[in-house]
């Protein structure tokens, strides 16, 4: 009986170790906002996404948040997507990416790290682009 009870709690030290760990990894979104915000990069406004902002794109997102960079001009900014796998992330990614590739009038930058993805305006700068995505993947 023993052996059974020594059996189990090492079981469920296993589970619980594993499940506990699995989040350690994940970055929260007004983390980066504060990151951006630290290297001096334009986040201001930010609001939960609804689901007017998402359009067509998948709503699978965990926690969704836009940003405004006021230097793009009024309404232009960005977006913050915060998943809890990867395969949301990457089918959300490609949805952007992919509306660019058809129109360049629908370009936007994107870049992913962790569990967040970010979508940015794509009349930023190439060269301010690289420094969010610098930024986030500082983090």
């Amino acid at each position: 009986m023993k052996k059974v009870i020594l059996s189990v709690f090492l079981l469920l030290s296993v589970l619980v170790a594993c499940s506990s760990g699995s989040g350690s990894d994940s970055i929260a979104i007004d983390d980066v906002i504060d990151k951006f915000n630290e290297e001096g990069l334009e986040a201001e406004d930010v609001t939960e996404m609804t689901k007017d902002d998402y359009g067509m794109a998948p709503m699978k997102a965990e926690e969704a948040k836009r940003f405004l960079i006021p230097s793009l001009g009024e309404d232009s900014g960005g977006r913050i997507f915060s998943y809890d796998n990867q395969k949301d992330l990457n089918e959300m990614k490609e949805y952007y990416d992919s509306l660019g590739e058809e129109s360049a009038m629908f370009f936007s930058w994107t870049a992913d790290h962790e569990n967040i993805l970010i979508q940015i305006n794509g009349e930023l700068s190439e060269e301010k682009y690289e420094e969010y995505k610098a930024a986030l993947e500082s983090m």
